[in-house]
């Protein structure tokens, strides 16, 4: 891959790093915190948070934490998904955090974490259902780097929103399943390419 193409497809994910990490910037230059600009499930002034929550973080140790992630995860997307990877991330990230703000517990959720389980979750099962072999190697990748995630959607931790990660993992699977016939094509076997012309062909 060379570097014209790596800029290309890591575009997205560094802008949403550029926010997240300017507004914990901003919080440190001000002294403040914009937490309650979080998702609080149910409050209807908290609506706004599905646009805020995903860009604030508690401190540094959080965004750091989220940060390779998004690398990965988003230029994976931008990759094998160019033409419609924004619009993707903005499914993900609108629907993650609609759910969210609907069965969350009543605390204020912050994070990027949702959107790196809808990112992770919609490749991984683009590529069990898409028979593409550089997006199924991908999702073998992203099972042994980030397998563990799983445990995230369990409520294991109260100082975690697991609520976030489930509603996360849910919308990439159901937005992997919306987009399955976008994106790379299949790959097709000469078996299939045979078969497929042997249908095609008229006999008189």
């Amino acid at each position: 891959m060379n570097s014209k193409i790596l800029i290309d497809n890591l575009r997205l994910p560094l802008a949403f790093l550029l926010i997240i990490w300017s507004v914990k910037i901003l919080e440190f230059g001000l002294s403040v915190s914009f937490i309650n600009l979080g998702i609080f499930p149910q409050k209807i002034s908290s609506l706004i948070g599905i646009i805020f929550s995903p860009i604030i973080h508690k401190d540094i140790a959080h965004l750091l934490n989220n940060t390779y992630p998004i690398i990965v995860l988003g230029g994976l997307l931008c990759y094998f998904y160019k033409k419609i990877a924004i619009k993707i991330f903005f499914w993900l990230y609108f629907v993650s955090g609609f759910w969210l703000w609907i069965i969350g517990r009543p605390v204020y959720h912050i994070g990027a974490s949702g959107i790196i389980y809808a990112l992770a979750s919609f490749l991984l099962i683009s590529g069990l259902i898409k028979k593409n072999n550089p997006l199924t190697a991908a999702s073998m990748l992203i099972i042994f780097l980030y397998g563990s995630m799983i445990w995230g959607i369990l409520p294991l931790n109260n100082g975690v929103s697991w609520e976030g990660h489930l509603t996360g993992m849910v919308a990439g699977i159901l937005i992997a399943l919306f987009f399955k016939k976008e994106g790379p094509e299949n790959t097709k076997y000469q078996w299939e390419i045979d078969e497929e012309a042997e249908n095609n062909t008229d006999f008189e």
